[in-house]
């Protein structure tokens, strides 16, 4: 596997607890397996790898679908002061995790690490939507030549504010596009031309060309965009979602396609996950679907590593760790 050359994006500055407040260091356990790529990013970084006992203190978690046995290991292992997860979105992990909050556990995930490779995939899919590839790749004749749209000097409008969202104004600065920025508050984000709060989002919609969903999954984000939203859309627009699957209402999202309401849409997650095999979403008109391969394990593994190997410094008390989970807000 050759190294990655993408960098971190982070919104938020590493956490650098209080003396008082820092986890008590001991030896990490990576679960399920000890694989090696990990145990050399905790050993790295001064830490020490053991397996699972009364010892315990730090866990690297690498099972992004062992939501049933992460959480009976962290009922059974109440010493664990910090954890590592291994994706950026922990909805598999949120009642869990909500469950079992206390003041001394520290909970970060792999948010910002995996940002660069998912915006590429969301700019990838936007353009391909502008100009109609998924026509493109499926006539067998010349046909109209007259179908596509520029993504230039077009309203981008992002829901979500965190490392994908800041890669993304920044990778569509050279096409001269007005960002939107939508988060659950209203402080601004650099790059953006505006930001405003999730309650506003209807109001942003009529006016957006391009939507790209890169939020986190939580109670209050669950079907974010369905009928209604669909409907105050542009029938140019079209909709990208590296998010969630959840983030989406599936149905509404195939009849807003099928109708012509919007005019593409490109998904890397789905609601439904793994989309079923005929599931009319992958017949729906002017759709690209990718299997939530926005960011491949050929990419993600080394950024993971590289996260354990910072939070496990953290852990040991130099510096601050980097994408701590918040367990009230889910994210």
């Amino acid at each position: 596997m050759r190294d990655s050359q993408h960098r971190e994006i982070l919104a938020s500055p590493a956490f650098v607890p209080s003396d008082d407040a820092r986890p008590a260091p001991g030896p990490i356990a990576v679960l399920p397996e000890p694989e090696p790529l990990f145990v050399d990013a905790v050993e790295s970084a001064g830490g020490e790898v053991a397996p699972l006992s009364a010892a315990t203190r730090g866990l690297i978690w690498l099972d992004p679908r062992g939501a049933e046995r992460f959480g009976a290991v962290l009922a059974e292992n109440p010493q664990l002061s910090w954890i590592q997860l291994p994706y950026a979105g922990v909805d598999a992990f949120t009642s869990i995790l909500a469950s079992s909050a206390r003041p001394s556990l520290t909970v970060t995930s792999a948010k910002g690490a995996f940002a660069q490779p998912v915006a590429e995939h969301a700019l990838m899919l936007s353009l391909a939507l502008l100009r109609r590839l998924p026509l493109r790749m499926s006539v067998r004749s010349w046909g109209d030549g007259t179908l596509g749209t520029s993504l230039y000097g077009l309203h981008v409008v992002i829901v979500g504010a965190g490392g994908i969202a800041l890669e993304l104004i920044r990778l569509l600065q050279p096409f001269g596009v007005s960002v939107t920025i939508v988060r659950r508050g209203s402080a601004p984000v650099e790059g953006a031309s505006e930001t405003v709060s999730t309650d506003r989002l209807d109001a942003v919609l009529p006016s957006a060309d391009v939507l790209i969903l890169a939020a986190a999954l939580t109670d209050d984000t669950r079907g974010l965009i369905g009928e209604q939203q669909f409907g105050l859309m542009k029938n140019s627009a079209v909709v990208v979602n590296i998010g969630r699957g959840g983030l989406v209402v599936t149905d509404a999202l195939v009849d807003a396609l099928q109708a012509g309401v919007i005019a593409g849409a490109g998904v890397d997650v789905t609601d439904p996950e793994p989309l079923t095999d005929g599931h009319p979403l992958w017949t729906a008109p002017n759709v690209i679907i990718t299997p939530h391969s926005a960011d491949t394990p050929d990419m993600t593994r080394p950024l993971l590593a590289r996260r354990v190997a910072n939070n496990t410094r953290a852990f040991l008390g130099e510096g601050g760790f980097d994408g701590v989970v918040d367990p009230v807000v889910g994210y």
